[in-house]
């Protein structure tokens, strides 16, 4: 059975090798994504990127209005299907209606973008359970089960398909700015999830890799960023000596989830201005 399945897995391999252009090294058309966190901030940048790319995109989040305004101005700059869905993916039964429309809809995802996240702050000593699990729930608990369901449905199918998880910096290492041990915590077991699955998945076909940015501004950083000081010591600890761009994380998404990155697995890709590589 181990064997049979690595066989198809260099099939896959070798339906990849025909790539002596840019559309075929990392044209998305044909391909269906689907972005969680999408109302916002990277969530928007990871849909754009696979839109770009050509694929169609399920977008995901709670806030339907976003999201449907997001989806009609996608569908008008980039010419492909984008189906919103308001789920709350930590929420088993959310999960499931979220693949049941997607797949209803627009067809089955062989591309997954676990995006959606929340950072806590606060010290440690004084953190509460409620908040500690709220944290690992939506950014690592919910990456997992979507996971799952989509490569199970992959698996089934004999089809191959790309998992891209966003983690951080702080789960490489400690936050300098920030107390936030339930986010990092959480980043950094996404981080070694990744890992893992992308080991136990590879015999199928099945890249799994994950993102981490470094600091970028958004609607969820923006706050504490302008805090006085707080800019200036992220900008300081980034050899690039500033921060990031929302839309600096396209390339990444595209990369991952194309053929250009058809022997990239396992691996924590930084966009993050050289902050790791102190």
């Amino acid at each position: 059975m181990r064997a049979a399945r690595w066989r198809s897995a260099r099939k896959i391999a070798a339906d990849f090798m025909n790539m002596n252009s840019l559309q075929d090294l990392f044209s998305l058309r044909g391909h269906i994504g689907l972005v969680t966190g999408a109302s916002s901030g990277l969530g928007v940048e990871c849909a754009k990127a696979l839109a770009i790319a050509g694929a169609d995109v399920v977008i995901a989040a709670r806030r339907a209005d976003r999201l449907e305004t997001l989806a009609a101005a996608m569908r008008r700059e980039y010419g492909v299907r984008v189906l919103p869905v308001a789920a709350d993916i930590t929420a088993e039964s959310d999960r499931e209606q979220l693949i049941s429309r997607a797949v209803a809809e627009l067809g089955e995802i062989d591309i997954l973008v676990n995006n959606a996240g929340i950072a806590p702050t606060g010290r440690a000593e004084r953190i509460s359970r409620e908040i500690w699990e709220s944290a690992l729930a939506l950014n690592l608990t919910a990456p997992m089960f979507l996971s799952q369901k989509v490569a199970a449905r992959l698996i089934e199918r004999g089809k191959p398909g790309r998992i891209i998880n966003i983690t951080s910096v702080l789960g490489q290492a400690a936050s300098a700015v920030y107390r936030l041990s339930p986010y990092t915590a959480s980043k950094a077991g996404l981080s070694n999830l990744t890992r893992q699955l992308a080991v136990e998945w590879a015999p199928y076909g099945i890249n799994v890799n994950a993102i981490s940015p470094g600091w970028i501004p958004t609607e969820a950083t923006e706050g504490g960023m302008a805090k006085p000081g707080n800019r200036e010591k992220m900008e300081s600890l980034t050899p690039l000596g500033r921060l990031g761009l929302p839309e600096e994380i396209r390339g990444a998404v595209i990369f991952l989830a194309s053929a250009a990155g058809n022997y990239v697995t396992g691996s924590i890709l930084s966009v993050d201005g050289g902050y790791t590589a102190w």
